[in-house]
């Protein structure tokens, strides 16, 4: 194979192919050019300048027949025109016909046939005949035998064969064959393709002259001849005859026109075939290149092979650097060996001052190094000293290279040169940092480890200097420390990570060769305790954020926390970790994140058991208050801060983390006696948690996770602060219609101060203008503009009880609290709760904190008795209720896990049977289960209370029934003006606002929690609010649930107050389930008729009699059971009063006929005069009583079937 690669290089050396001079001049056409040819060069061009000359043109311009004048003119001297114009006389037609008849005659009979139409049989050889043959045979001759040789080409299935062929080895006449060759193809381009008579000529000797002969005369198919040639390569072109001949054949073509090349190299990239072509190319055109400082064409294009996104062309090209390694014959014919001796002369090019492993030897390595030993890159080969670097580790790592001892003696020269203070000298020392990890078998031999500990050495030494001169802030020393912190925790997967991710490549690495380079680092550079100690002195990275990449010193104290190093060698990091968390903009570094929780979990775990004070220290409150203080003020939110709102968020995540973390480990630290620190409930109601929140959320894009994480811990911790309601609340208040509020923000509204605000609530009772007027403006800021008028709202909110003032101030007050409850909750609900106390002259007010509403919420509602019925206020009072239910809730939970282990080592003293240790806990979790569940019951039954009209409503003739049925009616004759609608002495619009209010907030308690609404109507309430509760609460439908629970308890009162719920449940909700309680409940009045004393029958009959009425009304099926219930009721009430005077077997005997007849009975029971007639109710007897009862129920029953009711 050597040798027929060898001739193939050497065959056409003798011949003469067309310049790129004149291959441009045929392209353009460029007649003076083609005139300054030489007689040898315009030879080869005569085919095509004849034609030119004597055909018919396309173009008539006057300027191409001047043109045409001079190619005559320069062909009138030229011999060889006489037989090319002989050439061109030849009836084509009948030549193409003869030629398509002998293809047919070939098929039919088989390739190998000697038969031939376009010629007879021949006397001599072939080039005999070429020589005595004129033109016409001449053209029958080379036709024939180029389609022998197509014929071939198309039967070898891609086989590659070589033809031996007289006609195009002879050297007298290839100039006649090539003349012949050329007209054939241009006046035969339907038979003779011209792709594949360039792929026929690859198969005879001088075939790639006669292909440039042949593109030279129809210049413009250059590309697609050579498109063709490299689409029917090989995918590895040095390993075939037939792949090395098509690679130099192209060659060729590209030298004849070289400003092709790199577009014929994008064709052989985009097919993946012929890679020694692609790299052949490159390393002609490198030849050509002029510049030497910059990155070579040859390095850009192999790294582009290897280093980009496509995984085929990868692949292909790693076979074959894989393939020529294989072979043993690196000569220098070889495209590979080419390419690498290249490789090599360009790196020695930028390497510094020549100096061998020798040097190390005689220069002593503890003094100061030599400048003239060690002298550095210059800095304009920097990024080419990088660019090759990453060159080689790609050929070694993808594709497999395997360097020579040259090879790998320069690289080492290189790679421990010492670049200039630059960012491109930062990244050059990162990358062959990493590279001495990645290829370790580059340091072979003593002197060349102790180079590379030298270097390395040099590196410790320079870091901080290269950081502050390059102003670059992720540098080398920060990979240093990090690859030392993993070989010290044995993370080796995590080091080759890391070299890959710098070098920007995926190769293999074995975990087994980085065994010396950890050995190095352990125990000569960078012992544990030099690490740690190291890594605290790092100055903390400005303004980090995640557009600073690469490997910072927060990796590294990451790492450090992770290994729990600080803590082993006793040494603080909390400064470091508090300045990185206060030095942070967005978007949000990746790694923030993890480091707290890692420093959470050095906090409160220790290192070891058997040391448990190794824990690292917590940030102080007083740290944390001084990250928040502009915040907390609120006067300034909008000025310049000094502590950015990503270090604001990243320290709240850090708290409540912290105090998640503190509770889900009580346990532990209990069993190890420790007992962290938990900050403070001062401290937590001082930092603005939802005004956070809400910043966060319009930075979800470049916060990362850490708004979904702050919500997360939210919802765990502070569940009043992710109330649904306020999210939606919040929507609207950020929405399109804020921004359009904020388009009417005049002057005025933003120069009205809290002291003003004051002023006019202090003249409230005379004027209600200047309040109006201020409060309006205010709706046109935002919440967080809104917060230093918060006090001042909501200290006056007590004068807003008082008569006359108007409903629009209430409203405007009420809007603008739930604006600031979107930013500062908690804060606001204290100041709320303190401003609505009832005033009590002679008597302090008490000041509640926060934490008193968490653990008694119910302190909410002993609010001034006038908030009821100010539905404005009122709304607050609920929103705030709800807020501190739920506070409550998390309140006991933490404090239940907080003292969880307090009874635990008495307990497992005196208990020592297996099992039964964790009994106390049980107990405590449902005595905290049962005071949640007294609490909310307790605020249900209150707001329940509230909805009852008062003494003086019912004076002035409200009613609860008339309120829920007949509203409407009710409110137009007690309202006769339009001033009393807003007026507080419409009592009846305001109670009626408030019950739907209160009716909304228990609504949302039951669904939350089920068992509150059993808990409730186990206790019982007024009857008179079942209608209000009924059709006001949407939920009460899980009633039907627990009545037959109800009903089933022994107390009479509680059967009472189940069977009057089911009567109005059983309207509401008209359901199967409904139908089945209800026949329940009729089934056990019957019972309890048998069972119950004559005083217990009255008390029990008398309240439920009316809802068998609505049973009927609900379910028409149970009327038969219903009046016979009726009947049996007033049989026995007659049997205990039969004694008496009074006889009431009429009404006994009425009850049967309007039983058997009621259709008779309806006409007299609608009659007004039976309705109110007179009756004996002289008798208190409770018997007759009820019989009296029995009838009106009975009447009413048909009275409602009768009238299709």
């Amino acid at each position: 194979m050597n040798e027929g690669s060898t001739v193939i290089m050497t065959e056409c050396t003798s011949l003469q192919f067309v310049s790129p001079f004149a291959f441009e001049a045929m392209q353009k056409v460029d007649v003076v050019r083609l005139a300054s040819l030489s007689d040898p060069e315009l030879r080869l061009l005569l085919p095509c300048l004849v034609r030119m000359a004597l055909c018919a043109p396309a173009d008539q311009s006057q300027s191409w027949a001047q043109d045409k004048k001079l190619i005559l003119r320069l062909l009138s001297g030229v011999e060889a025109v006489n037989s090319i114009v002989a050439l061109l006389s030849v009836d084509f037609h009948a030549l193409e016909q003869d030629a398509s008849k002998e293809q047919q005659l070939r098929h039919k009979l088989g390739g190998g046939s000697g038969e031939s139409i376009l010629v007879s049989q021949l006397q001599h050889g072939l080039t005999l005949e070429f020589e005595h043959s004129d033109s016409p045979r001449r053209l029958r001759l080379v036709l024939s035998e180029l389609l022998a040789i197509m014929n071939k080409v198309s039967e070898s299935n891609g086989e590659f064969f070589f033809k031996s062929s007289e006609l195009f080895e002879s050297p007298v006449y290839l100039e006649e064959a090539a003349d012949v060759l050329c007209i054939l193809q241009a006046e035969l381009p339907s038979l003779l393709p011209i792709v594949d008579v360039a792929e026929a000529l690859l198969h005879v000797r001088n075939g790639a002259w006669f292909l440039c002969l042949l593109v030279a005369n129809v210049p413009d198919s250059f590309n697609e001849v050579c498109r063709g040639l490299i689409k029917n390569g090989e995918r590895q072109d040095e390993e075939s005859l037939g792949g090395r001949r098509r690679t130099d054949a192209l060659r060729f073509l590209c030298k004849m026109n070289p400003s092709q090349a790199l577009k014929v190299r994008g064709m052989v990239v985009e097919e993946c075939h012929l890679p020694g072509l692609g790299v052949a190319l490159t390393l002609d055109h490198t030849k050509n290149e002029a510049c030497e400082d910059g990155v070579s064409d040859l390095v850009c294009f192999v790294s582009g092979l290897l280093l980009g996104t496509n995984a085929k062309v990868r692949t292909w090209f790693g076979t074959f650097i894989r393939n020529g390694q294989q072979r043993k014959r690196e000569t220098s014919s070889s495209v590979l060996w080419q390419m690498r001796r290249q490789l090599l002369l360009e790196l020695m090019g930028i390497l510094p001052t020549v100096r061998s492993t020798r040097i190390v030897e005689e220069a002593d390595v503890e003094m100061e190094p030599n400048v003239s030993v060690y002298s550095g890159l210059k800095e304009e080969h920097v990024v080419k000293a990088s660019a090759l670097l990453r060159l080689y580790c790609a050929l070694m790592g993808i594709a497999g290279l395997k360097p020579t001892e040259e090879e790998a003696e320069q690289l080492l020269q290189l790679m421990t040169s010492r670049p200039p203070a630059t960012p491109a000298g930062v990244r050059f020392v990162s990358l062959s940092f990493c590279m001495l990890l990645a290829f370790s078998t580059l340091v072979s031999t003593p002197e060349q480890e102790q180079l590379m500990v030298v270097w390395l050495s040099w590196m410790i030494k320079e870091e901080a200097y290269f950081e502050s001169t390059s102003g670059v802030s992720a540098s080398f020393g920060e990979m240093l420390l990090l690859v030392a912190m993993y070989f010290h925790s044995n993370q080796l997967s995590a080091i080759i990570d890391l070299v890959c991710s710098t070098l920007g490549m995926k190769i293999v690495i074995k975990p087994s060769s980085l065994s010396r380079m950890k050995t190095i680092f352990t125990q000569e550079i960078f012992t544990e305790q030099v690490v740690t100690a190291h890594a605290v002195r790092v100055p903390v990275t400005s303004n980090l954020s995640a557009n600073i990449t690469g490997f910072l010193p927060i990796h590294c104290i990451y790492q450090l926390l992770r290994s729990r190093s600080f803590t082993k060698h006793k040494v603080s990091i909390k400064d470091w970790i508090y300045r990185q968390l206060c030095e942070t903009s967005t978007p949000l570094h990746p790694q923030l994140l993890p480091l707290i929780d890692v420093y959470i979990n050095s906090i409160l775990t220790p290192a070891s058991k058997s040391n448990p004070e190794a824990t690292n220290q917590p940030v102080t409150e007083q740290e944390i208050l001084n990250i928040f203080q502009e915040v907390i003020g609120g006067d300034n939110i909008r000025l310049n801060q000094r502590f950015s709102i990503t270090a604001q968020l990243l320290v709240l995540y850090y708290i409540l983390s912290y105090e998640e973390a503190l509770l889900a480990n009580t346990k532990t630290l209990a069993a190890m006696q420790r007992k962290p620190k938990s900050y403070s409930s001062s401290l937590m109601d001082q930092i603005p948690i939802k005004f956070l929140i809400r910043q966060a959320q319009g930075l979800q894009q470049e916060l990362g996770g850490l708004h979904s994480a702050l919500l997360r811990l939210l919802a765990t911790n502070y569940p009043h602060l992710c109330i649904v309601d306020d999210w939606i609340c919040e929507e609207e208040i950020t929405g399109t219609d804020a921004l359009l509020r904020r388009m009417l923000l005049t002057n005025n509204a933003k120069n009205h101060s809290p002291k003003q605000l004051q002023e006019a609530f202090s003249a409230v009772p005379v004027s209600h203008t200047q309040v109006m007027q201020i409060i309006e403006h205010l709706t046109l800021l935002s919440a967080s503009e809104l917060i230093p008028y918060a006090e001042v709202l909501t200290s006056n909110m007590n004068q807003l009880l008082n008569s006359g003032v108007p409903r629009r101030i209430l409203q405007t007050v009420n809007k603008l609290w739930m604006v600031l409850n979107t930013v500062m909750p908690r804060r606001l609900w204290v100041m709320t709760v303190n401003a609505l106390q009832p005033s009590i002259k002679f008597v302090r007010q008490q000041k509640y904190t926060q934490n008193d509403l968490m653990i008694d919420p119910l302190i909410v509602l002993r609010c001034d008795q006038r908030v009821h019925r100010c539905p404005p206020l009122m709304d607050i009072t609920l929103h705030m209720l709800n807020g501190y239910l739920l506070a409550s809730k998390a309140y006991l939970s933490a404090h239940l896990k907080e003292t969880a282990e307090q009874d635990r080592p008495s307990q497992n003293n005196t208990i020592g049977l297996v099992g039964q240790t964790d009994a106390p806990e049980v107990t405590r979790e449902e005595l905290k289960n049962a005071l949640l569940a007294a609490q909310d019951s307790a605020a249900v039954q209150i707001l329940l209370e509230i909805c009852l009209p008062t003494e003086e409503e019912k004076a002035k003739g409200v009613n609860p029934d008339g309120l829920l049925r007949n509203v409407q009616s009710v409110i137009t004759t007690s309202t006769p003006n339009k001033e009393m609608e807003e007026g507080e002495d419409n009592l009846l619009c305001n109670l009626r606002e408030v019950q739907c209010l209160i009716c909304c907030l228990l609504h949302q308690m039951y669904i939350a929690d089920p068992n509150i609404a059993k808990l409730v109507h186990f206790q019982g309430y007024p009857c008179e609010l079942l209608p209000l509760t009924v059709a006001g609460i949407p939920s009460m439908h899980i009633c039907l649930d627990f009545i037959p629970e109800l009903i089933a308890q022994p107390e009479l009162e509680k059967q009472i107050f189940a069977i009057q719920l089911l009567s109005h449940l059983c309207i509401q909700y008209a359901l199967p389930k409904s139908l089945s309680v209800a026949r329940l409940a009729v089934n056990v009045m019957g019972t309890l008729l048998t069972v119950l004393t004559q005083a217990k029958r009255y008390a029990f009959f008398m309240p439920t009699l009316p809802s068998l009425v609505s049973f009927c009304r609900a379910f028409p099926p149970l009327y038969e059971d219903i009046m016979s219930l009726l009947i049996q009721i007033g049989q026995v009430c007659a049997s205990d009063v039969a004694t008496q005077t009074r006889d009431i077997d009429p009404i006994i005997t009425r009850l049967q006929q309007i039983k058997e007849k009621p259709s008779g009975w309806s006409r007299i029971c609608k009659d007004p005069a039976y309705k109110n007639g007179s009756r004996d109710t002289g008798s208190m007897d409770p018997d007759v009583q009820l019989c009296h009862c029995i009838e009106s129920t009975v009447i009413e029953i048909i009275n409602m079937s009768v009238s299709g009711i």
